[in-house]
């Protein structure tokens, strides 16, 4: 991705971030990302053809604890964040609010979210997920809230390294994947389509929905 069409994700505190302007427009696009998120997350799961690569290790975990599936992802979002110290990657409301609200929004659509009958209807509900994971991610990291703690990850070492969002979602993907499936997550083609597939999509999406701050910080 070229300087030019690089979305702009400014790196700020959380004061910041909530100082920078348009902050009700910039909620509303928080919470309703991870209400979509969630979505997306259950509808990938009911698809029963793969799980996203960090979903088959959240799977994987609900193996060996006796937590939910959207509690295991609380722990673990929590976890990742210890890995933001080295980036200087800044928090924010939105990577608090992506912590603690986006495991419960998953175990709620999963709770009415029926099981689809058939594979075509498997399939639609898998890239359906995929793309409305890609929607959401946007939506969400582009409110300029602070990123959830995984797509601070993302944007971290993207900011850090100078790669694109799109190699550094997919690498991340893969090594989730890889640790989920020693767990005893279930992995399987519909795995592959999220980890090749999301990252060009989030990256397109982010383009058009990254909010442009009415204050410009200057970035560290």
């Amino acid at each position: 991705m070229s300087a030019a069409s690089a979305p702009t994700l400014a790196n700020l505190g959380p004061l910041a971030q909530l100082r920078a302007g348009r902050l009700p427009e910039r909620l509303g696009r928080l919470l309703i990302g991870l209400w979509i998120y969630g979505l997306a997350i259950a509808l990938m799961i009911r698809a029963a053809v793969g799980a996203s690569p960090w979903d088959v290790f959240h799977l994987g975990a609900t193996r060996h604890v006796p937590m939910s599936f959207g509690m295991v992802m609380v722990v673990t979002a929590l976890a990742v964040l210890l890995a933001w110290i080295p980036l200087r990657q800044m928090p924010g409301l939105g990577t608090l609010a992506n912590t603690f609200l986006l495991g419960p929004f998953a175990d709620l659509h999963l709770l009415w979210l029926p099981v689809p009958e058939g594979l075509t209807l498997r399939w639609a509900y898998m890239l359906g997920g995929v793309v409305a994971c890609a929607f959401a991610t946007a939506l969400y990291v582009g409110a300029q809230l602070g990123p959830g703690p995984r797509d601070g990850l993302m944007t971290g070492l993207a900011r850090r390294t100078g790669w694109s969002i799109r190699s550094v979602r997919t690498g991340i993907e893969l090594t989730a994947l890889a640790v989920g499936v020693l767990l005893g997550g279930t992995a399987g083609l519909g795995t592959l389509v999220f980890a090749f597939g999301v990252g060009p999509l989030t990256q397109r999406f982010l383009r058009p929905l990254a909010v442009k701050l009415e204050r410009p910080v200057a970035l560290p």
